[in-house]
């Protein structure tokens, strides 16, 4: 009972820490950001103070580190010392060449990972004398594989960011029929990936004609009105196209602010615009067979299980909905092909004013902040409405736009109350695995997701409902919300998760294990870091310490949570006390709010 009770009082201690941390903490030791005011330096070097000066001020080489750290955090799902001094030391802090360099990257897709690592599966069930009549897959289990072996061995690192952050808001997820179907699921990430800096028109089409969408918002199969057997076009999809993808319940000024008359909220749609917009999602259906199809042809209403999920769905004329539709104050036009009125309704819905204030919000609380000014938000909405090339919708300069605004790369903002975002859990957990080397000899990183997922409520395409692990408006009940602001993670973290997420740091660093593979009976190794650089670091505390804040809270490791790491590790007298000194430090680091808020 009391080592519960401590469980409880340690998590409950943490959840108030970090909330505290997100709205409240100003600090004032941060190192790297040009403030030296009230802050003792202090220095073995022979130049003394001037080079504490020029570190605290950000001109010296761990400051520089610090800084490319930060930017890294925003900008990726997981990196290392290696990574920060290529962005620090080799490009000199390039930050816009950094960007330009990652969309150039060949993107790393997870289908054909699907594929591979389903079939090296088969081929250990085989080895092992297992029957194959028991094998399913690819399942959701292989499409979670294919995610962390991606992210783990990955170049384009921005665009699997991007990319996550879009699976927030063009949700599907294995919280329902879509589990058994992992090709499917990493058909439509790879979606998400392709055109993470593309247009948003183009990826807006692509979701409404990928298979999983249509089943998991229901307009695979959506027939057309028939009255005499009382069938009408499912509105889900059209309702939810309009309000979680594009142009969200009420109309908005470019700033992010709602506009007002009368002194509520204009509505951007009503019931009417829904099942209008719903006449247009009918009549799209398979494109093509799957492998394991028992019929010999391929016609509206197959079920789900026969068809092949990486195509794009196709429009079945005879069942679409003809006539005008009229939604949003636009008039889609008798005598179309069924085809032809998806695209115009999506026309439509991206030219809406909307789209460029709803989605900047959306991907700067995902990669930034959580509260972003409005001048941050029209400051991206614009460049979302017209790029430098006069082009609407253009990702690429949405990211970088956000990427390098004053907002996200100024460390003045620091103090703001508003500044920064609780980390996802699989940011943590990424963030853990790639900053270190592992003992992984096989080149297998083979995470199922499934107890991340359960135990601190988020993993990729694992969301609970189209509504995503949490909403951008989540305010917790607190200094968050009698502040007016927003911390959507906060949803996700409770007395439950916090515990569970502070058993997880302890298995990544104390117990020495990244996680267990369900195929470890098959030889697949679980993976371990490799702390020897850091050992070597351990006999002095200090130098320790500052080289973990480098690489994970960037320069903003406040003078208690340094302190209270030293006293610890300190503390530790036994044999390898230099292993047993990095273990202990990088869980207690991981565990305070200055790393569980990413600033």
């Amino acid at each position: 009972m009391k080592a519960i009770k401590f469980c409880f009082s340690l998590s409950l201690l943490l959840f108030l820490s970090v909330q505290h941390n997100l709205i409240a903490q100003a600090y004032t030791d941060y190192i790297g950001a040009g403030h030296n005011q009230n802050i003792k330096v202090t220095t073995s070097s022979n130049t003394n103070k001037a080079v504490g000066d020029r570190t605290i001020n950000g001109e010296g080489l761990d400051a520089k580190r610090m800084e490319a750290s930060r930017f890294l955090a925003q900008t990726t799902i997981g990196f290392n010392l290696e990574r920060i001094d290529e962005l620090a030391i080799d490009m000199d802090n390039d930050f816009e060449g950094w960007i330009d360099n990652q969309m150039s990257q060949t993107p790393t897709l997870t289908e054909p990972l699907v594929y591979s690592i389903t079939q090296q599966i088969r081929d250990l069930w085989l080895q092992n004398g297992e029957n194959l009549d028991d094998f399913f897959g690819p399942w959701a289990l292989h499409f979670n594989y294919a995610f962390w072996q991606a992210n783990m061995t990955n170049n384009d690192l921005l665009r699997h960011r991007v990319a996550l952050a879009l699976s927030e808001i063009l949700v599907i997820s294995t919280n329902s029929n879509l589990t058994d179907h992992g090709e499917g699921l990493a058909n439509y990430y790879d979606i998400l990936i392709r055109n993470s800096f593309g247009n948003y028109k183009d990826l807006l089409r692509e979701v409404t004609l990928h298979p999983t969408m249509g089943l998991y918002l229901s307009h695979y199969n959506n027939q057309k009105t028939n009255e005499a057997a009382n069938i009408h076009p499912d509105e889900n999809y059209a309702r939810e196209i309009m309000q979680l993808f594009s142009i969200g319940l009420h109309e908005l000024n470019v700033n992010g602010t709602k506009k007002m008359q009368g002194g509520n909220p204009i509505p951007t749609y009503d019931n009417s615009d829904i099942t209008e917009l719903a006449k247009v999602f009918t009549g799209l259906g398979a494109s093509a067979l799957g492998e394991e199809a028992y019929v010999d042809k391929v016609f509206f209403g197959i079920d789900f299980y026969q068809i092949d999920k990486t195509v794009p769905m196709t429009m079945y004329e005879g069942w679409h909905e003809k006539g005008t539709k009229t939604f949003l104050g636009s008039t889609i036009p008798d005598g179309q092909t069924g085809m032809q009125d998806i695209d115009s309704a999506i026309d439509i819905i991206f030219d809406h004013p909307n789209v460029g204030p709803f989605l900047a919000t959306r991907l700067i609380q995902r990669l930034v902040k959580s509260n972003p000014s409005s001048g941050y938000i029209q400051r991206v909405a614009n460049v979302f409405n017209r790029n430098e090339s006069g082009v609407r919708g253009d990702l690429g300069s949405v990211v970088k736009a956000i990427l390098l605004d004053d907002e996200a790369r100024s460390c003045n903002d620091i103090n703001s109350s508003s500044a920064g975002k609780l980390r996802e859990p699989v940011i943590r957990m990424a963030h853990a695995s790639k900053s270190m080397p592992n003992d992984e000899s096989q080149g297998r990183y083979w995470n199922s997701g499934f107890e991340q997922l359960n135990s601190m409520k988020y993993h990729p395409l694992g969301a609970p409902s189209v509504f995503n692990f949490y909403t951008p408006d989540y305010s917790p009940i607190g200094e968050i919300a009698d502040g007016n602001m927003v911390a959507p993670e906060f949803k996700i973290f409770d007395s439950s998760s916090s515990i569970n997420y502070i058993n997880k740091a302890n298995q990544w660093f104390i117990w020495e294990a990244l996680w267990w593979t369900w195929e470890s009976a098959y030889g697949v190794e679980n993976p371990a870091l490799v702390i020897n650089e850091l050992r070597e670091l351990a006999d002095e505390p200090e130098a320790l310490i500052n080289r973990l804040d480098i690489m994970y809270t960037h320069g903003q490791l406040t003078e208690n949570t340094k302190a209270i790491i030293k006293e610890a590790i300190l503390g530790l007298k036994w044999d390898d006390v230099n292993g047993d000194r990095v273990k202990m430090a990088l869980y207690l680091l991981f565990i305070s709010p200055d790393y569980a808020i990413l600033k």
